[in-house]
């Protein structure tokens, strides 16, 4: 059997194992989006934003699916980067960024075209993680 680093007799692919990595993952993702904003400003700010907002919802996806495969949780995360991208080009995400903090954070406003290649930087970076965590050998 394989075992954790902590020792443990769970398997190095215990869901719970998993999904407390995923929600560290999400935490630590968030916290460098709002250093990121802190520390630098302009196109650094906003295209590594756009990549980090990919990289939490990777993040997320294995929280609720501990099993899913990296690539798969990749594109489920580019996937909705871009479906939300794509809703920008309609009013409702600007209406909705007027009236909450909160939707302004999760749907922005306004469609930007550049932002489509940051968010697959973002997926790819995360798949990249996530391949590198599933393989590290477990003591």
């Amino acid at each position: 059997m394989i075992l954790t680093s902590a020792g443990s007799d769970r398997p190095a692919s215990d869901p719970t194992r998993i999904r407390v990595a995923a929600a560290l993952a999400a935490l630590v993702t968030v916290g460098a989006g709002l250093g990121l904003r802190a520390v630098a400003a302009g196109g650094v700010a906003k295209y590594g934003g756009d990549a980090l907002y990919t990289v939490l919802l990777l993040a997320l996806v294995v929280l609720a699916a501990p099993r899913v495969t990296p690539v798969r949780a990749a594109a489920v995360a580019l996937a909705a980067s871009w479906a939300v991208e794509f809703l920008q080009l309609g009013p409702l995400p600007a209406e909705l960024s007027r009236r909450s903090v909160v939707a302004r954070l999760v749907l922005g406003s306004t469609f930007n075209a550049p932002d489509l290649f940051w968010y697959a930087v973002g997926a790819a970076a995360g798949c990249l993680v996530h391949t590198a965590l599933r393989r590290r050998p477990r003591r």
